[in-house]
């Protein structure tokens, strides 16, 4: 397979794609939901920045506003002042099926016989093809190429039941990873898979509650966070408070390991682990099992970080800034010419000489998904002085590509689906390279708790389709 290297340095190229971030409040009170849910999305941003929409609720229709982009170009305080209510949902999308364009934006607003119905996704359907053509088949038009219009018909269809009943049925007809909020007229509903592969949390602030893919954003507007969402959980909030039932007996929670690694945002909390303090472990279990005779401990910014700590602190060996992060680079970044390519190839990163210069430097990264990038920073770093480079990578080798709401490359685009760690050593061009085995990562998460690692081993928590390959 022939890597591409001709691109800009910058990490973020070469990693597994966020997937969506939702957020969900209800209030008894007249306060401005449509503001604390964009501040809400502001804080998940990470999980997502190709389109941003709020719907809110005022008892009687739900209005909403969406755009393409990050949530301060999608919305303006004009949109916003147009959206009065008790009670909204908000989503951030990074499109992991579907096209690029505004009608693939969740929320999702669909009427039924109960009224207006808007819901978020976070998450992918194995089956959702299955029950699209399904649906087809009886009459049903859908609108977008998006999987999380086939829950949102598949709710609007059952609503003659009762609102509960027809997320009950929906659910259960569905396989894959799903953290959901759905707004209906007078309720906030939150939704978890059965193996809570995508995170969902409750928050509560003194007028009302907040369901939210991530504990930051409960910082972010001045909530506290009350628990995570269980998997096979269903949480129903209204005027009366909040009840909640359990939809799956055969559960277990296996929350996405990736979440901890590289997705969730470092002072969040997922299903009760510190996601900061994981990573600092796992740079100290990287010592442990990849102890390296050096002069500094550098991390790519700014996932490695944490992981960068950890590894100087165990090791004894200083730790200090490597690169230099170029913060004002958008996301619509023109690509240089060759020309500019071989002049400048540090645009976005780069290395900080006066550091570097004559020493053994320790890089470490959270993860190497196509190893592309890691190329370049090796490279770097070696045109800055550096004497020896030593790659470590605070995650074991990704090997199978993740199906449930992550954005990632073929298998074959994989560098470490069919290679040796020398192999791929030789590649990247480093003195050495090291990975964090599988059982250094679960020594550095919570004990008696389960995680999805399909990424590492091919072995999945939902049967998967077959890959086509390219």
């Amino acid at each position: 397979m022939n890597y591409n290297l001709d691109i800009t340095l910058d990490p973020s190229n070469d990693k597994f794609k966020e997937e969506c971030g939702v957020f969900g409040v209800y209030t008894n009170k007249e306060i401005d939901v449509a503001q604390i849910t964009y501040y809400g999305l502001y804080a998940l941003q990470h999980r997502g920045q190709e389109s941003a929409g709020i719907a809110v609720s005022n008892g009687t229709e739900i209005n909403m506003h969406k755009g393409m982009g990050l949530i301060t170009e999608a919305f303006s305080n004009d949109s916003l002042s147009k959206l009065k209510g008790f009670a909204a949902v908000g989503h951030v999308r990074y499109s992991t099926s579907g096209d690029t364009r505004v009608e693939n934006a969740q929320p999702l607003l669909s009427q039924s016989k109960l009224g207006p119905i808007a819901m978020a996704h976070n998450g992918t359907l194995v089956n959702a093809e299955v029950i699209r053509e399904l649906l087809e088949d009886g009459g049903h038009v859908f609108h977008t190429s998006i999987d999380s219009e086939v829950i949102a018909s598949l709710i609007a269809r059952g609503a003659k039941k009762g609102i509960e009943r027809a997320v009950l049925d929906a659910i259960q007809a569905i396989r894959g990873s799903f953290a959901m909020v759905i707004l209906t007229g007078n309720k906030l509903i939150g939704v978890r898979d059965p193996h809570g592969i995508r995170p969902l949390c409750l928050g509560k602030m003194e007028d009302g509650y907040i369901l939210s893919s991530e504990s930051c954003a409960l910082d972010a507007i001045g909530a506290e966070i009350v628990r995570d969402i269980e998997p096979g959980e269903i949480v129903i909030i209204d005027e009366s408070g909040i009840n909640s039932y359990r939809y799956s007996e055969n559960t277990q929670c296996q929350t996405c390991a990736f979440e901890y690694i590289y997705f969730a945002r470092p002072d969040s909390t997922i299903d009760g682990l510190d996601v900061h303090e994981s990573r600092v472990k796992a740079g100290e279990q990287l010592f442990r099992e990849h102890p390296v005779d050096a002069d500094l401990v550098v991390a790519v910014p700014d996932s490695g970080i944490p992981s960068a700590i950890g590894y100087a602190k165990a090791s004894g060996i200083p730790y200090d800034t490597g690169f230099v992060k170029n913060r004002y680079v958008g996301r619509t970044f023109i690509t240089p010419s060759q020309e500019i390519r071989e002049r400048a190839v540090a645009v976005k990163l780069n290395p900080l000489k006066v550091n570097v210069n004559g020493k053994r430097v320790v890089l470490i990264d959270d993860s190497i998904v196509r190893g592309t990038t890691s190329k370049h920073l090796v490279e770097s770093l070696r045109r800055a002085g550096a004497k020896e480079v030593h790659f470590l990578v605070a995650s074991p080798i990704v090997k199978y590509p993740c199906y449930f709401g992550i954005d990632t490359p073929y298998r074959s685009e994989l560098i470490g689906s069919e290679r040796s760690v020398e192999e791929i050593r030789e590649m990247i061009g480093s003195d050495s390279l090291g990975y964090l085995t599988m059982e250094g990562m679960y020594r550095c998460f919570k004990e008696n708790s389960g995680y999805c690692v399909g990424c590492f081993n091919g072995v999945y928590p939902v049967a998967t389709p077959i890959e086509n390959e390219r």
